[in-house]
């Protein structure tokens, strides 16, 4: 036990969560809770973002993507950015018409109630089941620095977390996830360039080896509509149409994120805070591919053996080989890493829950009533992500397996958002068609393709169904839509 590490990481979070719950005193009715009072800055929003879509399983599993492969996965973020330019003009106009607090109030002003609930519980299922990966990631960097059990690892940072969040609402999450992402890009920064230092040969022998193992290779053109073009997740085909698709879901309907666009003053801070976080998703993940190379390095350097589970690499080469104090502080990054997404998943489990489920069956409450509500169904979500973390322990490498889990639902919710923005005949029973339907052609198609296509084929059949019922049942645009 390395007691100034150990001693850097308990200060840590001992620092965050006293800091997160600094801001229980603003918060003074739902707006505050759930949107942080729409007073943050449009840079802290963009930092924000970036914490929601980093965890830990960013910052342990990509290192271990260019350790066994190449930079392929980078193709990915072209498809962000292309994603990122149709949210801004489709999705963004939309959900600044008006106040909203979740991103499934726009599908019930177009369709009605039953889509509404039908969306909101979709990104229910999906965060939970998502979440449970991430936070089982962390246990496996905490285990390693203690030695502990994974129960006991995952029961330490969901308490924290909890915590924070219960108190300080979406304030207390932006706020914190400004002061996180500057640790954990910072732990990266310092973890590179003392890895840099360890190696004989230093930059030259690393870009040598890297060549020679092609650990470079950014780009693969190859197009054949075969079977193996759809198996291989980082083409750039698949990274450009796969990426765009996926980040049109996940940013333009999921809650998890677009809570943070919501919570920005106006359309054009929202629209700012968009792309600015896309520079920096940008840079981080290149950082984290790079690390990976000189984690190979290393070790083909030096003859030691890997660590069986990739993931395990970056984290166990931090704690046995940084010097003392500064492996604290870089774990203590991933730590951070890791309860930023947390404390943004919470708070919008918890909004979704209230505002489009709870708060319609209790009408005419008063704000503290409300406010009241919020707080314990973040309380509940904290004790179900703890249940759903433990049973992730089985579902295999960590950053895929969360990303094939969203993408499996992403999908049905990006086709019927388009369904809603794009057209104006279908109606609920339509939309509920299409989603099903979406639903179960990605489950169906997915032993077959890599996950980066579940979000293409689950969003085309849904919105492909979805209009065909409308037709089929001679529907007309609803009465109440509004969009």
């Amino acid at each position: 036990m390395r007691v100034a590490d150990l001693a850097v990481i308990a200060a840590y979070l001992l620092f965050i969560t006293w800091f997160g719950a600094q801001f229980k005193e603003s918060q003074k009715n739902l707006k505050d809770y759930f949107l942080g009072g729409r007073g943050a800055p449009w840079w802290a929003i963009a930092f924000s973002i970036v914490s929601a879509e980093t965890s830990t399983l960013t910052v342990i599993g990509t290192p271990a993507i260019s350790f066994a492969g190449n930079f392929t996965f980078l193709q990915l973020i072209l498809g962000y950015l292309l994603g990122r330019i149709v949210i801004s003009i489709l999705f963004l106009p939309q959900y600044f018409r008006g106040e909203m607090f979740t991103a499934y109030e726009l599908m019930g002003r177009r369709f009605g109630p039953k889509v509404r609930k039908f969306t909101a519980g979709t990104f229910l299922l999906l965060r939970a089941l998502a979440e449970g990966v991430r936070v089982f990631a962390v246990s496996i960097v905490v285990s390693i620095v203690l030695g502990t059990g994974e129960v006991v690892s995952i029961l330490v940072i969901t308490a924290l977390t909890l915590f924070y969040t219960f108190e300080g609402g979406m304030t207390a999450v932006i706020w914190t996830d400004v002061v996180q992402m500057f640790l954990y890009i910072g732990g990266a920064l310092g973890s590179f360039f003392l890895m840099l230092h360890l190696i004989p040969g230093g930059w030259p022998h690393i870009l040598d080896v890297g060549e020679a193992a092609h650990k470079f290779q950014l780009f693969d053109f190859r197009l054949s509509l075969s079977a193996s073009f759809f198996h291989r997740a980082y083409s750039f085909w698949a990274g450009l149409i796969g990426g765009c698709f996926l980040t049109c879901a996940s940013h333009g309907t999921e809650q998890l994120l677009v809570q943070r666009l919501l919570a920005a003053k106006n359309e054009r801070e929202s629209r700012r805070a968009l792309f600015v976080s896309w520079a920096v998703v940008f840079f981080q993940f290149a950082l984290f591919l790079l690390i990976g190379v000189l984690l190979y390095v290393f070790y083909r350097d030096t003859g030691r053996p890997a660590p069986a589970n990739p993931e395990r690499t970056y984290p166990e080469f931090i704690w046995t080989h940084l010097p003392l104090g500064l492996a604290g502080l870089v774990i203590a990054a991933i730590l951070a890493a890791a309860m930023s997404n947390l404390s943004a998943a919470l708070n919008a489990l918890a909004s979704t829950t209230v505002m489009d489920f709870l708060r319609p069956l209790l009408p005419r409450q008063t704000e503290a009533y409300y406010l009241r509500l919020a707080r314990w169904a973040t309380v509940a979500w904290g004790i179900i992500l703890f249940a759903v973390g433990l049973v992730a322990r089985h579902w295999g490498r960590v950053l895929e397996a969360g990303l094939s889990i969203a993408s499996v639902l992403y999908g049905a919710l990006l086709g019927v958002f388009l369904l809603g923005v794009l057209t104006k005949r279908p109606g609920e029973w339509s939309a509920i068609a299409g989603m099903s339907a979406g639903f179960l052609a990605t489950l169906l198609l997915r032993p077959y393709v890599a996950y980066t296509w579940y979000v293409l084929i689950g969003s085309l059949v849904t919105f492909a169904v979805g209009y065909g019922t409308s037709i089929a049942l001679r529907e007309e645009r609803p009465a109440t839509a509004n969009v």
